[in-house]
């Protein structure tokens, strides 16, 4: 079985899954969930330039297709 690659929604770089954040919005409700779910995923590297580069142009808003609450946002970066 081949690894599953992801790509970063902000540096574009190209790793394996377990390597990123996963930022889900769960259907049909459309909540944002953490980790796990099912549903429109984006993935996110665990480093400062790529989190604040995902907030400052709300990359994870467009990639999501829906807006982002803070409280998104605060759950990632004490998880730095």
């Amino acid at each position: 079985m081949k690894p599953n690659y992801r790509r970063c929604i902000s540096c574009r770089r190209a790793a394996l899954k377990q390597e990123f954040w996963r930022i889900i919005r769960v259907n049909p409700s459309g909540q944002l969930q953490l980790d796990r779910g099912m549903g429109r995923s984006a993935y996110l590297c665990p480093q400062v330039d790529c989190l604040q580069a995902a907030q400052k142009k709300n990359r994870l808003g467009r990639s999501l297709r829906t807006s982002i609450p803070s409280g998104v946002y605060d759950t990632l970066w004490q998880r730095l």
